[in-house]
């Protein structure tokens, strides 16, 4: 039953998300934000984070405007944010780190995971050094992990040493990466898109293809997390 929640292998190695950071941090330290405040996860609350996504950006200049391609991978990273404020905000470490059993992931192991995968590998394709060195999220964290860690194939203790992290340095961390993917989308074009990124696989991975199966991962881990959170506010 709960297999959704044990530990998946990654096989891959300031717009709007303004708005989705202010609300998002605000949730992280209990507040209400904009979307999702209901304290049902349910349709009530999934209405109210469908408003806020279905607002289109408009752009403040020519050099503000995005392609479509743009905008839609823009909008997938978007909502990425949005389950990750309505997950963690308001819980307290105890929870985060709290686990259904001793072999799935708990909430603060699966943002904390989502988060380091976008930001390695959108760090990787856009020549950058990652959030979590740059920034000092690496230090704020203090976590036991070689700093270049995203969490692949990380054991059940592994997972533990995320116990006690609380959510306004999780969706700190995560809206500091989300608002660097969206800077760096914003510089793509339709063309860099069919740029090979990674020659390893076949057939060689394009840009576009990496960006998604980082989106396809992320909603998955987030995805999970809110369902963890469902059960364990149930028990």
């Amino acid at each position: 039953m709960w297999g959704l929640l044990r530990r998946w292998h990654c096989r891959h190695p300031r717009s709007r998300a303004r708005d989705v950071a202010r609300s998002g941090l605000d949730a992280a330290r209990g507040g209400r934000g904009e979307g999702c405040g209901s304290d049902d996860d349910s349709a009530q609350g999934c209405q109210g984070c469908e408003r806020t996504l279905r607002r289109r950006r408009q752009p403040e200049t020519l050099e503000d405007s995005v392609t479509a391609s743009t905008d839609l991978l823009i909008d997938a990273f978007d909502r990425i944010a949005q389950v990750v404020r309505s997950t963690v905000g308001g819980l307290e470490p105890a929870l985060l780190g709290e686990r259904i059993d001793p072999g799935s992931n708990s909430i603060a192991w699966l943002v904390w995971h989502l988060t380091r995968i976008q930001d390695d590998h959108v760090s990787d394709v856009a020549g950058q050094t990652q959030a979590w060195i740059d920034d000092g999220w690496s230090d704020r964290f203090g976590l036991p992990f070689d700093r270049y860690d995203t969490g692949y194939g990380h054991t059940p203790d592994e997972v533990g040493a995320l116990e006690g992290v609380g959510a306004v340095e999780l969706f700190g961390y995560h809206d500091d990466v989300h608002h660097r993917t969206v800077a760096y989308l914003r510089t793509v074009t339709d063309r860099d898109l069919g740029r090979v990124v990674d020659e390893a696989w076949d057939p060689p991975v394009t840009l576009g293809v990496r960006l998604v199966s980082v989106i396809s991962d992320d909603l998955q881990h987030a995805g999970q997390a809110a369902f963890a959170r469902g059960v364990l506010e149930r028990r």
